[in-house]
């Protein structure tokens, strides 16, 4: 019989660099799931269903809220976003660890639901950094870029709340840091 993998949550700011630590970490870690969240948001060029996020309407993302087939399931900017239940249970009985990308709200409702879920805070190094590394993108218009500082700001006063904060001063550091939370966990 496996043993049980071990679930944990990765939230922080956009632009402290998760998927780049998060990266580093796949490429250094086997038996290792990152869950792929539901939208109801059109892909952008070149995401694919079922690899960047599977894309669902409305109407099939209600249902799935309504059989609870969802660990945890928001609404941001005026798409719904969720972690199927069922990919991720059977990874983990399977004895593979599993690693959510989720934002604060919705790693509060998977440690309700499963509070041995192991979490971790990616910080960036200071909210000044985080807005060179979010204007160096060159996407975002100064609205957004206003936004996302300003979400930033409560997103970092939750930080308290996770069982690890990792601070993403150098992704390479992190990611080792990251691996060794995984690992010891």
């Amino acid at each position: 019989m496996n043993k049980k993998g071990k679930l944990f949550i990765v939230s922080g700011p956009s632009g402290s660099g998760k998927s780049t630590v998060l990266g580093e970490v796949f490429k250094r870690r086997d038996r290792l799931y990152f869950s792929v969240s539901a939208t109801t948001r059109a892909p952008r060029p070149g995401e694919r269903d079922g690899v960047e996020y599977y894309f669902i309407d409305e109407r099939r993302f209600d249902e799935m809220v309504e059989h609870d087939e969802f660990l945890e399931h928001a609404r941001y900017a005026k798409c719904s976003y969720g972690t199927p239940r069922k990919p991720v249970e059977e990874k983990l009985n399977a004895g593979i660890d599993v690693i959510l990308d989720i934002e604060v709200q919705g790693a509060g409702q998977v440690k309700s639901r499963m509070p041995e879920a192991v979490s971790v805070f990616i910080a960036p190094p200071s909210l000044e950094e985080l807005e060179r590394r979010l204007r160096s993108r060159g996407t975002e218009s100064e609205e957004r870029i206003a936004l996302r500082l300003e979400t930033a700001k409560t997103e970092l006063r939750e930080a308290g709340k996770y069982d690890y904060v990792v601070v993403n001063d150098d992704y390479l550091r992190a990611a080792g840091e990251l691996l060794q939370i995984l690992n010891n966990a």
